[in-house]
């Protein structure tokens, strides 16, 4: 059994966007979504007060989590629900819920905000869900075992982590079709980043304890770099600089220099740390501890963990808002997502 199916087996137990709506208002600070796998809601957490301020249900065991460009709308996997969850960040109320292939694990978003790419593990398959009406338009197959999923900032792209034959399936997302499969470079390739500026994707692989740095000119890894055991989450700090890596059996984050893709500092956290998430300015860093049923706050000017903050059971996913949607009947609303 490979070692990140085993690991999903300790972790389960088990193996509308009005586009012609003016911009959307919003106030500080942004808000963290945390999706807690073992009760079945999403913590939000407002950063300014690093204090969860509710707790909203969602479906049977959310994993992934993603927020449109504006911040209105955060669409949350649904792994055993076959599922995603769309909740109105102005409420914080779940609107709908769209079915998607089996096993969903993870969604990206592209940048203009218009579809969710959902990666469905057991199918083998990426769901694209068309954010205007919340419903899926077409199912792309992919490589065995779809795990994590990135959008280009250009949007041309979608890159697909495929943790059963140690692949990334490239997308073009004009057609909806893979163009490409690339190795990865290491066993068990789980989640992945995309640099801002679009040149480089970074890429955990579960079982060979390293990150693949991969060239999106050429399609082809470049590098890798070691990085602690069980590498699982990974994020790129806004400005580019740095990313940072999650090692499961280490409870630690590995912090890279993307200039020299070296390991510069390892930074404990909590006990089994996954998804990685960072404020719109990149001062902190949010990890779900799922283990500890923590959030880890990392200041990344000082790479030191400044608060821990108690969420739900089994933290997963974290994305944060762009900045806080303007609550309803405030001065600064509107309907735009």
């Amino acid at each position: 059994m490979r070692a990140w199916v085993g690991l999903a087996v300790l972790v389960g137990l088990t193996v509308p966007l009005a586009v012609a709506s003016p911009a959307a208002a919003y106030d500080d600070p942004a808000h963290a979504y945390v999706t807690n796998i073992d009760d079945d809601t999403v913590s939000v957490i407002d950063t300014k007060t690093n204090a969860v301020t509710t707790t909203i249900p969602v479906g049977d065991y959310p994993i992934g989590v993603a927020i449109t460009p504006k911040g209105g709308r955060a669409y949350v996997a649904d792994n055993r629900g076959d599922s995603v969850s769309v909740i109105d960040t102005r409420t914080n109320t779940v609107t709908t819920t769209i079915p998607v292939g089996d096993g969903p694990f993870n969604v990206a978003i592209t940048p203009k905000g218009d579809r969710a790419y959902v990666t469905n593990f057991a199918a083998d398959s990426v769901s694209v869900i068309d954010t205007r009406t919340n419903t899926v338009t077409t199912t792309i197959p992919v490589g065995d075992g779809p795990f994590d999923v990135a959008v280009t900032p250009e949007g041309d792209r979608a890159y697909v982590t495929n943790d059963l034959d140690d692949t990334l399936s490239v997308i073009d997302t004009k057609t909806n079709t893979v163009t490409a499969t690339i190795p990865s470079g290491g066993d068990g390739p789980g989640h992945l980043a995309i640099t801002p500026n679009g040149q480089r994707i970074y890429v955990t692989n579960a079982s060979s304890d390293n990150v693949s740095v991969i060239s999106t000119r050429t399609n082809a890894v470049i590098t890798t770099v070691p990085a602690g055991d069980l590498p699982n989450g990974v994020g790129i700090t806004p400005n580019g600089q740095r990313a940072y890596v999650t090692n499961l059996n280490s409870g630690t984050v590995s912090v890279i220099d993307t200039k020299t893709n070296a390991v510069t500092t390892t930074i404990p956290v909590g006990t089994w740390p996954r998804g990685v998430a960072f404020t719109p300015k990149g001062d902190r860093a949010y990890i779900a501890n799922q283990l500890d049923n923590t959030v880890s706050v990392i200041d990344t000017r000082t790479n030191t963990v400044t608060t821990t903050i108690p969420v739900g059971d089994a933290p997963n996913g974290v994305a944060i808002t762009p900045r806080t949607v303007a609550k309803p009947n405030s001065p600064n609303s509107s309907t735009s997502s």
